[in-house]
Order: structure tokens, then C-alpha cells, then sequence
């Protein structure tokens, strides 16, 4: 059996529907002084050599002192507890493929088990699945769920502007060639959903907001849930589950769908993935839930035993059949979350969320006190948890210049680049690795470049 698979006929037929007349015109799009065989290689090196260049490149990159960094807009420096890559490493837990053996598979899929149980507990839903790619795949896939349960007959998605503007994208993404309809709620009044809540009708299958927002502040969710309800819609929540800790879950304010992005639960930013999508939804949602879902069941023995259930193999290699084309995920950061829960517990997720939210209002309070700069102008007095907005008097991309530059501080996030309307605005974040000092000389730097 040749490991080529195709003849020389069908690969004649190939080129001439591609419009080519041999192999080589695939790769005229390459510039020619870079093509094999002119392009110019390094001769081979040693180990040593190639660790050597690997770590000169490494240096280059500028250090990510937590302490030191207020960025966040979706992406936390927290604490890791040593537990969390201590479980990670252990060889039982790493498999190249997806545990569709049980008999084989069982530390994997117990853990999967448990990191399931403690999202329901933490959303206060029913059911969740063993994880998304990250948070915008997730509130993509709950889109879609929702788009089902409408059967065709609902197809509006409202969606409130104060979601994660990468999120959007990728939701706008998914339904690009759809029947649905994505409206998104007016930009310049992005934390008011009075306007979205006026758009429910019959045709509408979800509405979507983010809760604290994009902008680190809470939503007025009280009464929402009869509403979306009342017109036969879902609700779906973009949750912080570090705010789950000491804040309402999704669940007990009437949401039909939570998700998040766990990157926050012992994950390290890592430049922006991998990450962990958490998804979880009400029981009557089950048969509809993308990505695998893990069971307890028992064996022929009567031991308690784990397995994937309520979706065939078939399902997620065959597209006709599937409830969505995720078909796996990054489990190694599912487990990473179950870790670190199960290394905090209930008090200690409280105590990080109770310091996130103390050292943010502590920052807030110091930044707000300076001459020409504001605190959350875009909605004053608008309670919020670990992140909030500072209208500066110069341009973000030049206050994060110099706030590199001349302190060594990483400052936060421009929202003029998502906000039209919010230019001079920055999305600063603080956690509980924020210590005071660190706090103070962020406040010393801006009131320095403010004057």
C-alpha cells in the first residue's frame, strides 16, 4: 500500500480544476527569492546553539510582572496555586486525543466529572459541558443552542454592545451565512439595556449581556429574566467567574445559558491562549449542548465508573448530524480549573473575589482623585467589580508609552479602539496580586503624565 495516495491522473485532474498546470504553480503566490530551493537557511546547529538562539529571542520579549501590568479586557493575571501545575504534569493525565475509551480513560474523564460539577455549582445551572476552546467560542456555541431552541422560527439575537467587542466578532462570525439575525444594541448607550429590551418580540431567540460588562461594571439584571422569558426568548450571560465567588451566579437572577472565559481559574494569560471556554445551561437544554458531556454511570460490577454521554462519536465527525463542529477542547485547562477550585474552595474563591474588588474601588478611589482624569464617566455611579474606565486627558496608545517606558508599568486597555465614542478612554484591571505599592506608583505615574 503506497503512503501517496494519489495517481498522477488525479492529481492532473486536481490541477487542471484548480487552474494550474503542474504542482509547482501552487506556490507562485510565494515571492521567488524566498521559494525553495533559493531561500536561505542558517547551517544546522547544535542543541546547546539552538537553545542558546531560542533564549536570545525569549529576552527580547519584555517581562510580565503581574504587579506590574493593569491590562486585562479578557485576559487576568492571578494568583496560580503550585497545585495546579503540579497535577497538570503528571503523566496520567496526558493523552493526545479525546477519552472516547472509557476503559482506558478514566483519571481523565472522572476529573472532567468533577471540573463539570463545580461549574454548575458556580453558575448555579444544571448541566455543563467539559469545556470550549475559550470564552467567545463559548457565548458563540450558546448563540447557536439558542437559535435552536427557536426551531427555525426565532432567529433575532440581541446583543448588548457592553459584550466583549472580540466576543461579538466571533459570534458574528458563526452566523455569517445564516438565517439569523444579530442586532447589537447602540454603542454610545452600550451599559443601558432598556434599549434592547424593547426589541423582544416573537422572532427574538436570545438576548445576550455581559455580567460585569466589558467595562468592569454590573448589569441591572433584577426583572430581566421574567422579561426575556415573558416574549419566549433565552437569556444568555457572559459571566467573571472570579466574580462568581461573592456575586450572584447567572442562574439565581434567571439565566437559561452561562458562559465565560476561565482563563482566570489558574490559567496564565500565555499571550492570549490556550484558554478555557465554560459553558453550562438548564437540563431541558441537555440533548442540545455542544462539545462532550461526561456521565457517572457504573460497570458490569456495580463500581462507579465515568463515560461520554448523550452525544455518539458520530456526532462530532459528522456534520449533517451535529449539534456544532466543536469537537474537542483544550481539557488540560479544564483540569487546570477544577485544580485550582479544588485548591481554593469556596472561602478562597470568595477571599480573591472580596480583594479583586476592594484593591480595583482602592485604585479607583486614588486615580479618580487626580486632576483631569475621571472615573467610569461613560456610567457614573454604576457599581463595578475588578475593572474600570479612566477618561485621560492624552491619547492611551501615548499615557501607555510612557507608562512602559519611563515606569516600567503596562497600563490598560484603549477602548477607542472598540468605542468610537470612548477615545481617551482606558480599561484599567486590578486583582488580588495588586499590591498597594504597586497600586500608588500607577497613580503617581498618571498624575505625573496628566499635568
Amino acid at each position: 500500500m503506497t503512503y501517496v495516495p494519489h495517481t498522477e491522473s488525479e492529481r492532473a485532474e486536481m490541477l487542471a480544476v484548480i487552474g494550474v498546470d503542474r504542482t509547482d504553480g501552487l506556490f507562485e503566490v510565494v515571492p521567488e527569492h524566498v521559494r525553495f530551493p533559493k531561500l536561505k537557511l542558517p547551517p544546522p546547529c547544535s542543541e546547546i546553539e539552538i537553545e542558546r538562539e531560542m533564549q536570545a529571542l525569549a529576552e527580547r520579549n519584555a517581562g510580565a510582572d503581574p504587579a506590574a501590568s493593569f491590562l486585562g479586557a479578557g485576559a487576568y493575571h492571578h494568583y496560580r496555586p503550585a497545585t495546579v501545575d503540579y497535577v497538570l504534569q503528571r503523566g496520567e493525565f496526558y493523552t493526545a486525543y479525546t477519552p472516547y475509551q472509557p476503559e482506558v480513560s478514566q483519571g481523565v474523564l472522572q476529573a472532567l466529572f468533577e471540573y463539570q460539577s463545580m461549574m454548575c455549582r458556580l453558575t448555579a445551572l444544571e448541566v455543563s459541558n467539559a469545556s470550549h476552546y475559550d470564552g467567545a467560542t463559548a457565548l458563540a456555541e450558546a448563540v447557536l443552542l439558542a437559535l435552536g431552541v427557536g426551531q427555525g422560527k426565532r432567529t433575532k439575537i440581541l446583543l448588548s454592545p457592553a459584550v466583549h467587542p472580540q466576543y461579538r466578532a466571533v459570534v458574528k462570525t458563526y452566523l455569517r451565512g445564516s438565517h439569523a439575525a444579530l442586532v447589537v444594541g447602540d454603542q454610545v448607550g452600550g451599559a443601558d439595556l432598556d434599549q434592547l429590551k424593547s426589541q423582544l418580540d416573537d422572532s427574538t431567540a436570545a438576548l445576550v449581556i455581559q455580567n460585569p460588562n466589558f467595562f468592569g461594571q454590573f448589569e441591572p439584571v433584577d426583572g430581566l429574566a421574567p422579561l426575556v422569558h415573558g416574549a419566549g426568548a433565552l437569556l444568555i450571560v457572559v459571566a467573571d467567574p472570579i466574580a462568581l465567588g461573592r456575586f450572584r451566579p447567572p442562574g439565581a437572577y434567571g439565566a437559561d445559558i452561562a458562559v465565560a472565559e476561565g482563563q482566570c481559574l489558574g490559567i496564565a494569560p500565555t499571550f492570549g491562549g490556550p484558554h478555557l471556554g465554560i459553558m453550562t445551561t438548564r437540563m431541558a437544554h441537555v440533548r442540545r449542548l455542544s462539545g462532550h458531556l461526561v456521565g457517572e454511570t457504573v460497570d458490569t460490577d456495580g463500581r462507579r465508573g465515568y463515560v461520554l454521554t448523550l452525544a455518539t462519536r458520530e456526532q462530532h465527525i459528522r456534520r449533517a448530524k451535529a449539534t456544532s463542529n466543536i469537537c474537542t477542547n483544550s481539557t488540560v485547562c479544564a483540569l487546570a480549573a477544577a485544580t485550582y477550585l479544588a485548591t481554593m474552595g469556596r472561602d478562597g474563591l470568595r477571599q480573591v473575589a472580596e480583594l479583586c474588588f476592594q484593591k480595583s474601588h482602592y485604585a479607583a478611589g486614588k486615580i479618580g482623585g487626580l486632576d483631569g482624569l475621571s472615573v467610569n464617566p461613560q456610567a457614573p455611579g454604576k457599581p463595578f467589580f475588578k475593572e474600570f474606565v479612566v477618561r485621560l486627558k492624552q491619547p492611551v496608545a501615548a499615557v501607555n508609552r510612557r507608562l512602559r517606558e519611563e515606569f516600567g508599568i503596562v497600563g490598560g486597555y484603549d477602548l477607542g479602539a472598540d468605542y468610537p465614542h470612548l477615545q481617551h478612554h482606558m480599561l484599567i484591571a486590578v486583582t488580588e496580586v495588586h499590591t498597594r505599592a504597586a497600586i500608588d506608583q500607577l497613580v503617581a505615574a498618571l498624575d505625573q503624565i496628566a499635568k
